[in-house]
């Protein structure tokens, strides 16, 4: 029988791939219609210097998808430490006599993700400290850490317009979403911004109906044009009266545009007089500086990437890498490379098998084998324990991974990170098995099958570890 067993293994590998799966497994697998050379499998104990336990494909390249955010994640922490945090600056220009400050009022961007609408009260409080009640000058922003393309959008796909498709910039607002709220009342609908954002034009051609808000009447129909910097978003159709409020989410301005309103708002709620007028320079050297507004420390930035596979964070964060390890203005290419820097410093890179696009996954030209991401993940539990794996989806629990394993025996046992584009289903993290031990388990499959397949492989072989090991 071990003879038996021994030639299938041998015909398994000679004729599908390069590797060895453990027979058991091999069984389950084996029924899922998908070329074995489509797909890369690692398994192995995190603390064990053995053999591992299944080894497939493990060298060869494939498109990772989100998975890629693992390296753009594990860089982030060690190039910049859990606690990092980004700081915006504040500056100020003339001077101020009486409450008025008679000189601009100057923002340094940083590159923070995770600014938004709601840290306006402490950043317009810190302006009242100082006893401004008028400020003469304008708002000049300074956004020259990154160099980025003006395009508000990456138009990975089609849908042009999606908070996932929004471009990194360092002066980032809100995630770059602007979100208009369709409200019913009485015989009119009504559009309402979620701030006073003039930076886009909105349309309302919406027809209210009678009837059930349903199937064609429980949604408007959305367009958008852009004519030179400006989007116009227009709103069409029909939309039934007894619908409840609507939001919709789209990527259709420059997010500094976006701070911009809205601060000058939020002073005007505030009894700050302000009449200039927005504008991009650097901060002027004879500038003061006022206060400085910090964001999150990274690991909660990291938590949101990983779990909720942001990708404007992820490209955010590769973007400050750059900054941080080579001269400023920071790009893609230098965030690219600060990322690989960073990384082989600890032998975690196979060698001309890794190439980032962009940090967050959007890409076709994307490149990682099973390799790469085993030593990642075996570098960063060793180093870092549960505090690392916390920040990955749990299964059955929150993230990418909370339906997929709520019924499941792997339910709170596996700790991953998803990536899935079109004929790419990849996952990878870490499954703690029967007998207690934690396991790496790195699953990448490259197939036009992907999306009907790709899934169940990875839920046979995260399972398997889960039960038998």
């Amino acid at each position: 029988m071990k003879y038996l067993v021994a030639l299938v293994l041998f015909f398994n590998i000679a004729i599908w791939g390069d590797g060895y799966i453990p027979f058991e497994l091999d069984n389950k697998i084996q029924p899922i219609p998908l070329n074995p050379n489509s797909y890369s499998i690692y398994i192995q104990d995190i603390h064990s210097s053995r053999e591992p336990i299944a080894s497939w494909n493990i060298h060869k390249k494939r498109t990772p998808a989100s998975v890629i955010k693992l390296l753009t994640i594990y860089a982030g922490v060690l190039g910049l430490g859990y606690d990092y945090r980004w700081e915006t600056k504040f500056y100020y220009t003339g001077y101020i006599r009486k409450g008025v400050l008679r000189g601009d009022l100057i923002v340094k961007a940083s590159g923070d993700p995770t600014l938004k609408t709601e840290d306006l009260d402490e950043i317009v409080n810190h302006i009242r400290s100082l006893g401004v009640r008028k400020i003469l000058g304008n708002i000049v922003i300074d956004r020259t850490l990154f160099q980025v393309s003006n395009r508000n959008s990456s138009r990975f796909d089609k849908n042009i317009y999606s908070p996932y498709n929004a471009m990194p910039d360092a002066l980032m607002f809100n995630e770059r979403k602007s979100t208009l709220c369709v409200t019913t009342s009485g015989r009119a609908i009504k559009i309402k911004r979620d701030i006073p954002d003039w930076s886009y034009k909105v349309v309302n051609k919406i027809r209210p109906v009678n009837g059930s808000c349903r199937r064609g009447r429980s949604w408007p129909k959305v367009s958008i044009k852009e004519r030179g910097s400006q989007s116009i978003i227009t709103f069409s159709g029909r939309l039934a009266k007894r619908c409840g409020d609507r939001k919709i989410c789209k990527v259709v301005t420059q997010p500094y545009k976006s701070f911009y309103y809205a601060l000058k708002a939020k002073m005007k709620a505030n009894g700050i007089s302000f009449r200039g007028k927005l504008k991009l320079h650097r901060v002027p050297q004879k500038a003061k500086y006022i206060f400085s507004h910090y964001s999150p420390t990274l690991e909660e930035v990291i938590s949101i990437i990983a779990k909720e596979s942001n990708n404007l964070m992820a490209r955010q964060l590769m973007l400050t890498l750059g900054s941080k390890l080579f001269t400023p203005p920071s790009n893609t290419m230098k965030g690219r490379k600060a990322i690989e820097r960073i990384l082989n410093r600890y032998n975690i890179l196979e060698p001309n098998s890794t190439y980032i696009s962009n940090g967050s996954g959007l890409s076709r030209v994307s490149t990682v084998t099973a390799k790469t991401l085993a030593n990642l993940l075996r570098h960063a539990a060793i180093s870092y324990g549960d505090r690392w794996m916390s920040v990955l989806s749990i299964a059955g629990i929150d993230g990418t991974i909370k339906r997929r394993f709520h019924y499941s025996t792997v339910y709170g046992r596996a700790w991953m990170k998803t990536g899935t584009i079109r004929g790419v289903a990849n996952i990878a993290g870490y499954v703690e098995g029967i007998s207690g031990k934690r396991y790496v388990v790195v699953v990448l499959v490259n197939d036009k099958y992907s999306a009907r397949y790709g899934r169940k492989l990875a839920n046979i072989v995260i399972e398997w570890v889960a039960d038998n090991l």
